[in-house]
């Protein structure tokens, strides 16, 4: 089965542990502190690999989690990294976040890309010696790694694009220029699944065309095969849009082009606009000659560039592939001179500034400090030790959260959340 949608779970390693330790050297009774870093967790890392060409590996499994870094050591030893989770995935594979958003494209055979980084390990006693505190009995947890839901999504990588309605003939051309071998039949919706072919025109000149599934009225709503195969054209440079010039079902040729046309166009994503060549099928049939005269007018008329061929017996075949591949250079000479690509993805980057809001929580009487850095300091403060607590509430002071809470109407005694936990609000904090 063609598997090209995954949804998983990615998370980074958590960092390991700062220690709290002294030296306990002979000779030296009081000496100084020595704890070390935690090591950072491990990272969640999407890897191209060019053997693979579906997303089935992730049929099964949905959880991808990092190793975690170990605690620090006595002697100032700092704590081994966690190993990295690879997931290997086919090149054409675009990465989504939970909000829709592209956070990485990736085509080039062993690209990489991290989508969860593991968290940083959190330091030791050592760290936090100065000449006002010369022996700190506090260390900091480990970072919590990074965690979030992906979707990937596989779109072909192919130069050419076959469309058309089921029965265009897509699948026997694909068959005649190129050495796959898709099914091939008289009804339709014979391919289920996009097929990939290399056509050669030489020993120098050559490129990918895709037979994508045929389409019908209504796919770009998920109609038939509907969006499931529309999405793989989105990276071809050029479409051959194959026209059945012999219906069985009598449909005008004029009728059925602008159909998938329409298609195309509500699809979006640039589709319509990206160069093709109509391609009317099954010449070797006097319906089909008959029926090319009156199309090839028409399609003249509109302003389409017009070819007809019988892939049974190779009429017109091999000029339609010469012309295919001049059109497939001139877009890439044109997509190189714009330094754009048919995609044209933009990558998301989450922002490095960090955004805080202070919200009042009536459901569970409790304001709320949402910010990744706080969550960060407070899920790396040890609870347990009370040189810890306060090295966060100083923290928190000179950072300027205690002033923001009063002015958002905190008063004594209030419960204020973040992250994980809950501290009670004192106005004498802001002396402290």
């Amino acid at each position: 089965m063609f598997i090209d949608r995954g949804k998983i779970l990615v998370r980074g390693g958590d960092g390991g542990h700062g220690i709290v330790s002294f030296r306990r050297e002979k000779h030296i009774p009081k000496g100084g502190p020595d704890g070390g870093d935690g090591g950072p967790g491990g990272d969640v890392v999407l890897v191209v690999d060019t053997q693979l060409s579906t997303l089935a590996e992730l049929r099964h499994r949905r959880h991808f989690h990092a190793e975690k870094g170990t605690s620090g050591g006595p002697n100032n030893r700092t704590g081994k990294k966690g190993v990295d989770r690879q997931i290997r995935v086919p090149p054409g594979t675009t990465v989504y976040d939970d909000q829709g958003r592209v956070i990485a494209d990736l085509v080039e055979p062993e690209q990489r890309e991290v989508v969860a980084r593991g968290g940083r390990g959190g330091r030791g006693n050592a760290r936090f010696s100065s000449n006002r505190h010369r022996a700190p009995a506090f260390r900091e947890m480990g970072e919590p790694g990074q965690e979030q839901w992906i979707e990937l999504e596989l779109k072909l990588l192919a130069d050419v694009g076959l469309v058309g309605n089921p029965n265009a003939g897509k699948s026997t051309l694909l068959s005649v220029v190129s050495s796959a071998r898709p099914q091939v039949a008289d009804y339709p919706f014979t391919t289920l699944e996009p097929n990939l072919g290399v056509v050669a025109l030489d020993y120098e000149r050559s490129f990918v065309i895709a037979d994508l599934p045929g389409l019908i009225q209504g796919a770009h709503q998920g109609v038939g095969l509907g969006t499931e195969f529309l999405r793989h054209a989105e990276r071809t440079t050029v479409i051959l849009h194959l026209v059945d010039l012999a219906d069985p079902a009598g449909k005008d040729p004029a009728d059925a082009f602008l159909e998938i046309e329409e298609e195309l166009r509500a699809y979006g994503h640039g589709l319509v606009s990206r160069p093709r060549i109509v391609v009317g099928t099954k010449m070797d049939l006097p319906e089909a000659q008959e029926a090319w005269e009156r199309f090839s007018r028409w399609l003249l008329e509109q302003g389409y560039r017009g070819h007809s061929i019988s892939a049974a017996t190779q009429q017109g075949v091999d000029p339609l592939m010469e012309e295919t591949y001049r059109l497939l250079v001139d877009a890439r000479e044109e997509a190189a001179a714009n330094d754009s690509t048919p995609t044209g993805y933009r990558i998301y980057r989450a922002e490095d500034a960090d955004e805080m809001s202070i919200e009042w929580n009536d459901r569970e009487q409790v304001w709320e400090v949402q910010s990744a850095r706080y969550e960060r300091w407070v899920a790396m403060t040890d609870f347990a030790s009370r040189e810890g607590l306060m090295h966060l509430n100083a923290r928190l002071r000179r950072s300027g959260l205690y002033e923001r809470l009063r002015e958002h109407g905190v008063d004594e005694g209030d419960t204020v959340r973040i992250g994980e936990a809950e501290f009670e609000y004192e106005e004498s904090q802001h002396d402290r």
